[in-house]
C-alpha cells in the first residue's frame, strides 16, 4: 500500500524499519543522515580455496541520496577476469533495507555479525548459494576520513570480519564446490561518504592537486586468531590511518602499534607479490607477517572501486539492469589500467613471533590489499608512471 502524500506533495518516507526504537536522527530511517549526494552504506565479501585458482568478490551497496542500489560479483580464474553487474533504484521508503536485494542478487543475514547468506539466481551464466560463517568476532576499524583542502571526500566507518563459506558457485553451468574446511575469505561493511555515482563539477581545482596515496589492508585468518591491519599514507609517508588489531578466539583484543611495512613489487610494475609487516604487541614483542600473493585481482576492472571506467557504485543505469564482462589480464589495455587502483590478492600468510608456538611459524590465509597510486617517496614511486625496478 502506498503512503500518502505530505502537504508538500511529497511521500513521507516512512518504513517498516521505522517500527523499531533504532532511530539515530529525527527523521525516517529511510533518510540518510547526511545530505551529500555521497552517502552510501555497502557491504564487500571475498572467497577463496586457498589455491590461487580462483577468487570470487562481492559485494551490494544503497546510496539513498542518489535512489540507486546496486550488486558486482568479480571472479578471476587463470587470466579471465568476469564481471557481473547488477543495478536498480532503491525504496525510498527504505524496505529494501532489511531484505538486501538487487535483482536476482541478495544478502540474508541469518545471525548479524556472524553468519550470511549470499545467494544470486543465474545472471549471465553466473549463480552463487554460499553460506557465510565468521570464525572471529568483528573488528570495529577505527574511523576513515580523507580531507582535501576544505573539503570531505572520504568519512567512513567500517568493520571487518574473517571467516569460511559453504555453498556452490555455478559458471556457465559448471558447478564448484565451495566447503568451509578449504574456503575462507574476509568481509567488511561501511556506511558513510565517498564518491559513488555520476561524477559532478568539481569546482576550483585542488591546491595542492591530489597526487596519490599508499594503501595496505590486510585481515588474515589464522587458527588461533586473526589480524586486521588498514594503513593509509600520503605521498610523503606521512600515515594519516593506522589501524592494526588481533582478535583471538577466547575475544581477547590487542593493538598491535604502528606496522613497519616492506612491500616486494613484480619488477617494471606497481603489482606486489608479498610483504612483510613487523608488528608490535602492547608488551613490545614483534609479531613479523611474511605475506604472500597467491592471485592478484585489480577490482577497479570491473569491481566499481577507484578509477574504474567500466562500472561505478551508485551510478543510474536503468531499472533492473544486468550485464556481464570479460577482461583477459594479458591485454595490454587492461594490463594498462592495473597500476592505477588498488588490487585485491588471495594473501598467504606465515606469522612468526610474539603468540605463535609453530616452530615454523603459524599458517593464516586471506586478503592481501594493496595500492601505490601516484607519488609515494618511501617506496621511490616519484609519480603516477615511475614502476618498481
Amino acid at each position: 500500500m502506498s503512503l500518502p502524500p505530505n502537504l508538500h506533495g511529497e511521500y513521507v518516507g516512512l518504513g517498516p524499519l521505522d517500527e523499531y526504537p533504532i532511530h539515530q536522527l529525527p527523521k525516517p530511517i529511510a533518510w540518510a543522515g547526511s545530505s551529500d549526494r555521497n552517502f552510501y552504506d555497502r557491504c564487500y565479501l571475498n572467497a577463496h580455496d586457498r589455491t590461487g585458482d580462483l577468487f570470487l568478490i562481492t559485494g551490494l551497496g544503497f546510496y539513498p541520496n542518489l535512489g540507486t542500489k546496486d550488486a558486482f560479483v568479480l571472479l578471476r580464474r587463470g587470466d579471465d577476469q568476469t564481471a557481473v553487474h547488477l543495478s536498480d533504484a532503491a525504496d525510498p521508503r527504505g524496505a529494501d533495507r532489511m531484505d538486501q536485494q538487487v535483482g536476482n542478487y541478495r544478502i540474508e543475514v541469518i545471525d548479524p555479525l556472524h553468519k550470511l547468506r549470499i545467494v544470486m539466481e543465474e545472471t549471465e551464466g553466473i549463480a552463487l548459494d554460499m553460506t557465510w560463517e565468521g570464525s572471529f568476532d568483528v573488528v570495529q576499524e577505527l574511523p576513515h576520513v580523507m580531507r582535501q583542502g576544505a573539503g570531505t571526500i572520504l568519512e567512513a566507518q567500517r568493520f571487518a570480519q574473517v571467516g569460511t563459506w559453504d555453498g556452490v558457485i555455478n559458471v556457465d553451468g559448471t558447478d564448484i564446490a565451495v566447503t568451509p574446511d578449504r574456503w575462507v575469505g574476509s568481509r567488511d561493511r561501511s556506511w558513510g561518504i565517498r564518491p559513488v555515482g555520476e561524477a559532478v563539477p568539481g569546482g576550483k581545482p585542488a591546491d595542492p592537486a591530489f597526487e596519490g596515496m599508499w594503501w595496505l589492508y590486510v585481515p588474515m585468518r589464522f587458527e588461533d586468531f586473526c589480524v586486521v591491519i588498514i594503513i593509509q599514507e600520503t605521498p610523503d609517508g606521512f600515515r594519516t590511518l593506522n589501524d592494526c588489531t588481533r582478535v583471538w578466539k577466547d575475544g581477547r583484543v590487542e593493538q598491535l602499534g604502528w606496522p613497519r611495512v616492506e612491500i616486494r613489487y613484480t619488477p617494471g610494475t606497481r603489482v606486489p607479490t608479498g610483504a612483510t609487516i613487523h608488528c608490535t604487541t602492547p608488551g613490545g614483542e614483534a609479531l613479523v607477517l611474511e605475506v604472500t600473493s597467491k592471485l592478484p585481482v585489480p577490482i577497479h576492472v570491473g569491481g566499481g572501486y577507484g578509477g574504474d571506467s567500466d562500472w561505478t557504485h551508485g551510478v543510474w543505469k536503468g531499472a533492473g539492469f544486468t550485464e556481464r564482462l570479460t577482461y583477459d589480464i594479458n591485454d595490454p589495455a587492461v594490463a594498462g589500467r592495473v597500476m592505477f587502483g588498488v588490487i585485491d590478492h588471495v594473501g598467504h600468510a606465515v606469522a612468526h613471533g610474539a603468540g605463535v608456538d609453530a616452530p615454523g611459524g603459524a599458517e593464516g590465509w586471506g586478503l592481501f590489499e594493496h595500492g601505490a597510486l601516484g607519488r609515494h617517496d618511501p617506496s621511490g614511486f616519484a609519480d603516477w608512471f615511475d614502476l618498481a625496478p
